[in-house]
């Protein structure tokens, strides 16, 4: 929660200079915590709120669209921005919707607003980081609409919910933005429903079990959090328990329950994760019952998930992704192809039919283990995949002779790694796409990318409908 904050802050820094709408009067503005002031909505922030002024002084608050005319208060506020909360509304959005799910967590923090807003706003996402960034041509980039979806509900394939003991009951859910308190979720229309059941379910069997629950407090106790992920194309589920030690109390009973009540449920996997650290997910992972894997299945190919291997949250929109990312690239049986940030290969397999030859890295082995089994289970003859980063075996590859015709990159939010762009810059593949999910590093690389290659187009994707984030590729051509 704490990076989450600081990532939001730094957000809202980059959304107060993109704009170049800064000038402050020469005297300071000032307000206290408390106050109530009237604003208008100006536009949508890189997080999804609402950005107004007071007396020239950037406003943030969520859960106001443009248009909208807020009585608001305040919450928080430094000498370059001002954060507050709606009070009253004095004139709403026509774009305004009444949202099914709670509105107190994360995840859903654009359900107020229609979806043909959202994807409006996604388009204007890039559109801001590009204002900010500057790089060459920027103004003259063609951004296509961005790619929603036809029902854009129940797409989270995976559900990671912790469980505690609340008010005397057991809950399972999200935190409170902001907090530690831990908001049972009966509903929530963004995640597949056979994880919600799952995860629901098994949150019946323990408390009829009375099973060990973990006490952040006292940090004392066994079970943490509930992760629950299906399979688009099989229906299949599996399910991952997250301890704080290797005891998991009443093991046999609770897999016979879990089996009996949700046949659904092929494969289960303990997780030990001991104290309180702030993540998820420990290092050891042991199965205890079913299967491996689950499988998914994304444009004809195969894919075999471990519990804690990568892949994409929606995968129906996953396989769209992919598609553009095909027709961008418009490979030839002659082009050579680099996957960089591999993954587990589901792109670059994706690409193989297309290519002649395809090497991928990551700097993950057990990615690596994986995109060598799942090259291995689609029959594909032309895929390579190693450890390592890819500023280096790119050119060890080149000084052996190997040179790429095509790149594809798909790095983390954090954008890609200096090395990597310098060595794209040096090395210059003919064919270069480059898959984003986060439009403000996406506009710091193209300074730097745009230096060798026009900017064909960006096409944004929906990949989380009522969210703020944003997925989308660039095509490049190298000029």
């Amino acid at each position: 929660m704490e990076n989450k904050q600081k990532n939001q802050s730094r957000d809202r820094k980059n959304n107060h200079v993109s704009r170049g709408t800064n000038k402050q009067n020469s005297a300071p503005v000032k307000v206290e915590i408390g106050d109530q002031l009237l604003i208008t909505i100006k536009r949508l922030g890189i997080n999804g709120e609402g950005i107004g002024y007071y007396k020239r002084k950037i406003t943030f608050i969520p859960g106001a669209l443009p248009g909208e005319v807020v009585e608001v208060e305040v919450t928080n506020f430094t000498n370059k921005f001002i954060e507050a909360k709606v009070l009253k509304f004095k004139q709403q959005s026509k774009q305004r919707v009444t949202p099914v799910d709670n509105q107190e967590v994360g995840g859903v923090e654009l359900a107020h607003l229609s979806y043909e807003g959202q994807l409006k706003f996604k388009q204007d996402v890039i559109r801001q980081a590009l204002e900010k960034y500057r790089p060459a041509g920027y103004a003259h980039y063609k951004l296509l609409p961005t790619i929603g979806m036809d029902d854009p509900t129940g797409y989270r394939n995976k559900a990671q919910f912790p469980v505690r003991e609340v008010n005397g009951k057991l809950a399972v859910g999200m935190y409170k933005r902001q907090s530690h308190k831990l908001i049972d979720l009966p509903v929530m229309t963004t995640q597949h429903p056979a994880t919600l059941k799952v995860v629901r379910t098994v949150r019946d069997i323990l408390a009829d079990m009375q099973l060990s629950i973990y006490d952040e407090r006292r940090n004392r106790g066994s079970i943490k959090t509930l992760i629950a992920r299906v399979s688009e194309s099989t229906g299949d589920v599996q399910l991952t328990i997250v301890t704080n030690g290797r005891s998991l109390p009443d093991s046999d009973e609770l897999i016979t329950r879990i089996h009996d009540e949700l046949p659904e449920v092929v494969s289960i996997h303990q997780n030990i994760n001991r104290g309180d650290s702030s993540l998820i997910w420990g290092d050891d992972t042991r199965q205890i019952w079913g299967e491996d894997y689950i499988t998914e299945d994304i444009n004809g190919k195969t894919f075999k998930l471990s519990p804690r291997a990568f892949l994409q949250l929606n995968p129906r929109q996953t396989q769209r992704l992919y598609q553009e990312t095909i027709k961008a690239l418009d490979l030839t049986k002659a082009d050579k192809l680099i996957d960089a940030y591999s993954g587990v290969g589901t792109i670059g397999i994706s690409l193989a039919d297309h290519a002649g030859e395809v090497r991928g890295m990551d700097t993950i082995p057990e990615s690596i283990d994986d995109a060598t089994e799942n090259v291995i289970d689609n029959a594909v003859d032309n895929a390579t995949y190693y450890v390592g980063a890819a500023e280096e075996l790119i050119p060890q590859w080149a000084s052996e002779g190997w040179i790429a015709d095509a790149l594809v990159v798909d790095p983390p939010r954090t954008g890609l790694d200096g090395a990597l762009r310098q060595t794209i810059l040096a090395t210059k593949p003919d064919k270069f796409v480059y898959v984003s999910c986060n439009a403000s590093t996406l506009a710091r690389d193209l300074v730097d990318l745009a230096k060798v290659y026009r900017v064909d187009y960006i096409q944004s994707i929906d990949m989380f409908p009522q969210t703020a984030r944003w997925e989308g590729i660039v095509k490049f051509t190298k000029k």
